[in-house]
């Protein structure tokens, strides 16, 4: 089925017309926000200082003569004496006045210049309160240094966000690279937590070795790689390999991507592999592992992949650094990359990454083995077995076989249960596959027929030819993309491919085209898929592996397709005249695996029929009652032995 893309325009959220990322204000508007925030600040401190000064000042001062006169009549009950500041109690009253007396002088001494009598200034309680420390200076001095500190605050407040921003200037050229140290027990991968990868595993355990016990190496005088590489299809483990050498030799483990290098400033990108190199001789014996190193690593002066001087100097900078190491250095650099073919040329010289360690997706064993490690934290069922999802999954890699455990345990958990079952394990291969049902996606009677023709065809077409993998699955329930589904597994691993097989995939992919025409006389967008893949299938025996008579063993297109790293982009490799001759060929290859579809379905219309009439009464049809239909119609399935003796 045709997907269609609801954003015609092409844009993504937050771009502006031409593609670009739109730029976020993130520093303007925090800048705002806090200046507002300051002047807020200072209008409340304004406020609350006029209210205190106003309560301080709403107490009555006297001159020193009235005061006199006051306890001459009698009517002061006490005197405060705090410096040469009178506070004055009045007799009866809760009223308090103040005054000033003269500097230096005794207030008893200043009394009697006033004519007040010894025996009327005895009468009135005196109390001497000399000020003194921290306080007293605070209060003095507080009218003069709160606003001096709030111009200082105000000034930091404001100014916060912009110093914080320029200071990030100088963060640039550090690297950004995650450090696992050795006594970190929560992060520790080792060899037993990474299931598959014999071999790889053998190659790096020469790693730990070295990182363990370099002597023995150093005295014989062998040089252990100072870079290895590892390749392999994304999910394969990479990362989990490289991790688990620095957990078996109990040495830090240096992790950054090769796009953290890559910065908007030049200069950038060498700066930060200096530091990270810094950091791992500083913290040896130790791993520095580069993802994604293709990233930065890719072929100089090729114009391709982004690019520019910027990248160009991070890959000259670590090919600089480790060429540095000295031959006792204890810092091994790994680098993983799943496209080693646009690698340059002077990052895989002996020196640089002198190991290469390939990755393979796991073969069966190996997937079981996979399966009982991610399946240490769960609960299962009595009737869950291993080795049958492992055989249900060829070409899974092991990221693929973790979402397919965490898929189970989600359903389990959907539906209120607490162990995970082998029903749930199988729904989550197919979603894993294909991609989660599409329940609100209902088919008109008319379509639902039309769907259970067509992946018929494909299941007849699968079961009839020699060649093709066995059905294990018919299905008109939505997936995904698609509206229905034919569930293809082969009966064991296979690493080669032969021409037969490749014919034989073509005719089972025309299947439901071809149904679809002899049955209804008309065609419909859901076989646009089928004939994609069959189409490039076709050319890739022509132009690749020299599988045409005509064209003979000539491969006229590269594995990575017509783009030629380190020349740039060409159109083609060929002429105009082997142009049409390859086009000529792909029509007959597909031409012929339609005729042999047509013939198949013209022999086997009955067992067609009943195939579609069930799966539209059942919508699913699972291996065993599908071989059933097929052999009460005079079809063998395909068994293991069969395989074998092939011709």
């Amino acid at each position: 089925m045709d997907l269609f893309n609801n954003n015609k325009n092409g844009k993504k959220a937050g771009q502006d017309k031409r593609g670009r990322g739109v730029k976020k204000h993130s520093l303007k508007k925090p800048f705002f926000v806090n200046a507002i925030s300051a002047i807020l600040i200072f209008l409340v401190i304004i406020t609350l200082y006029s209210i205190i000064a106003d309560n301080t000042s709403s107490v009555k001062e006297i001159p020193i003569s009235q005061v006199a006169s006051d306890i001459s009549a009698g009517s002061v009950e006490s005197i405060t004496v705090k410096g040469d500041n009178l506070e004055i109690k009045y007799v009866g009253s809760e009223e308090k006045k103040i005054a000033k007396k003269e500097d230096g002088t005794a207030l008893s001494d200043t009394l009697s210049n006033y004519g007040v009598k010894a025996e009327k200034i005895a009468a009135v309680k005196i109390e001497i309160k000399n000020p003194s420390g921290i306080g007293y200076w605070i209060i003095n001095l507080a009218p003069f240094l709160a606003p001096i500190l709030f111009i200082f605050i105000f000034i930091w407040f404001l100014s916060r966000q912009v110093k914080g921003a320029g200071m990030q200037a100088f963060t640039f050229g550090q690297s950004k690279a995650r450090m696992i140290l050795p006594s970190d027990k929560k992060q520790k991968v080792t060899f037993a937590d990474v299931a598959g990868a014999k071999e790889a595993k053998e190659e790096l355990s020469e790693i730990v070795d070295f990182l363990k016990n370099p002597k023995k190496f150093l005295e014989i005088g062998a040089r252990i790689p100072k870079g290895i590489l590892l390749m392999g299809a994304p999910g394969t483990g990479k990362t989990l390999l490289a991790r688990a050498v620095a957990g078996e030799a109990g040495v830090a483990f240096f992790s950054i991507s090769g796009s953290e290098f890559v910065e908007m400033f030049v200069g950038v990108g060498a700066s930060r592999v200096r530091d990270l190199f810094k950091m791992a001789k500083q913290a040896a014996p130790s791993i520095v592992f580069v993802d994604e190193i293709d990233a930065v690593g890719r072929v100089r002066g090729a114009g391709l992949g982004g690019g520019n001087d910027e990248r160009e100097q991070t890959l000259n900078q670590i090919l600089v650094e480790m060429d540095g190491f000295e031959p006792n250095e204890k810092v091994i650099v790994m680098a993983a990359t799943n496209r080693p073919d646009v690698l340059d040329s002077a990052l895989l010289r002996p020196g640089r990454f002198d190991r290469r360690v390939t990755i393979d997706l796991p073969d069966r064993n190996d997937r079981e083995e996979i399966l009982k490690i991610h399946a240490r934290a769960k609960q299962f069922a009595e009737d869950v077995n291993f080795s049958v999802i492992a055989e249900r999954t060829p070409g899974f890699s092991g990221a693929d076989l973790y979402s397919l455990m965490n898929e189970g345990a989600i359903l389990a958990a959907r539906e209120n249960r607490k162990k995970i079952s082998q029903y749930d394990l199988i729904r989550s291969i197919e979603k894993v596959m294909l991609g989660p049902e599409r329940k609100s996606h209902i088919l008109s009677k008319k379509e639902k027929e039309i769907t259970a023709y067509h992946e018929g065809g494909h299941a007849i077409i699968a079961s009839a030819l020699p060649y093709s993998d066995p059905v294990h699955k018919v299905s008109i329930i939505s997936r995904g993309r698609a509206a229905g589904y034919t569930l293809k597994l082969p009966i064991e691993d296979k690493r080669l491919q032969s021409q037969r097989e490749f014919l034989d995939d073509i005719a089972v992919s025309l299947g439901g085209y071809v149904t679809e025409k002899m049955m209804f006389g008309d065609l419909t967008t859901g076989s646009s898929n089928d004939l994609q893949v069959a189409t490039a299938l076709a050319r890739d025996m022509v132009t690749k592996y020299g599988m045409s008579e005509r064209m003979g063993p000539m491969a006229f297109e590269g594995a990575g397709g017509r783009a030629v790293y380190g020349r740039g982009l060409e159109d083609k490799e060929y002429s105009e005249k082997v142009g049409a001759m390859i086009d000529d060929e792909v029509s007959k290859i597909m031409n012929e695996a339609f005729k042999k579809s047509e013939d198949i379905i013209i022999k086997n219309r009955d067992a067609l029929d009943a195939i579609a009439k069930r799966l539209i009464e059942a919508e699913t049809i699972e291996k065993d009652e599908f071989e059933k239909i097929i052999i009460a119609h005079g079809i063998i399935p395909k068994k293991k032995m069969d395989i074998e003796h092939q011709p």
